[in-house]
């Protein structure tokens, strides 16, 4: 079954980045009825000025009982679990609590919101799930084992999902964005990209997003064919991708981004 996103109710978290925003904008623009999750109260406010319709709810996803209240009572038709913390860094340099808080936000809460929504998505025979994963849920690097491991989980998640769901109506997809300029955690962290390494924009993301919900498509990445095509080669060669990318200076920008996302653990 197709989803007409004219007659659905959309939960986006994290909508207070600029993917997120972004995200919220292209499905208020196919005539979704959006609820907008984040932590930011004035921005959630100056979405709900700019587009009509749109309810913000303010939400922090490390918090167990806030993943329970966002949906309680609530029909939502599309879930896109956007929202997740940077954990950039090598294993030594977080403490518990940021561990535990990187896993929460961004594979438990994906996890727990699908599991409670996917009964009545079943029911009624309609919906989707649209899990925002990155490339870096396909291809693990020095600096990233947290995200990485939030990443690679969200992955295996969604596409086992995607084939479980097969004949009930209910959809899943996975989205891999690469570098993403102008927003996000890349272009909060401030890093300056090696010559020749492509990026695309939070518009591509939301595009990506819409084309997952109407074509069911179960992964999508987001990224220019080098670095797409890279993150494909290490399902088959990890060792030898993970050499390649070491001798381009992977190790060295992945201390970069870390130390540029330092405080958003």
């Amino acid at each position: 079954m197709t989803v007409d996103l004219g007659t659905s109710t959309a939960l986006v978290t994290g909508a207070t980045g600029g993917i997120g925003r972004a995200i919220v904008r292209a499905l208020h623009g196919r005539g979704a009825r959006v609820v907008a999750s984040g932590r930011r109260a004035d921005v959630l406010e100056e979405l709900a000025r700019e587009h009509e319709g749109v309810e913000s709810i303010v939400s922090d996803l490390s918090d167990p009982d806030q993943v329970r209240a966002l949906v309680a009572g609530r029909t939502i038709d599309v879930l896109v679990a956007n929202a997740a913390l940077p954990a950039s860094g090598r294993l030594e340099t977080f403490t518990d609590e940021e561990i535990d808080r990187a896993l929460n936000v961004n594979l438990r809460a994906p996890v727990h919101l699908a599991h409670v929504l996917l009964p009545g998505m079943v029911e009624r025979g309609f919906g989707h799930f649209v899990f925002i994963s990155s490339l870096s849920g396909k291809m693990a690097s020095s600096g990233a084992s947290v995200y990485n491991a939030t990443k690679f989980g969200l992955r295996g998640f969604s596409y086992a999902l995607h084939d479980e769901l097969r004949g009930t109506g209910v959809g899943a997809t996975t989205v891999f964005p690469g570098f993403i300029r102008e927003a996000g955690m890349f272009a909060d962290s401030r890093v300056k990209l090696r010559r020749g390494v492509g990026t695309r924009s939070p518009d591509d993301v939301a595009k990506a997003v819409i084309e997952g919900i109407e074509r069911n498509r179960a992964e999508i990445d987001v990224a220019p064919f080098s670095l797409s095509s890279g993150a494909r080669l290490f399902g088959v060669a990890p060792g030898v991708i993970t050499a390649v990318n070491r001798r381009l200076g992977s190790t060295e920008l992945a201390d970069e981004i870390a130390e540029g996302q330092r405080d958003k653990r």
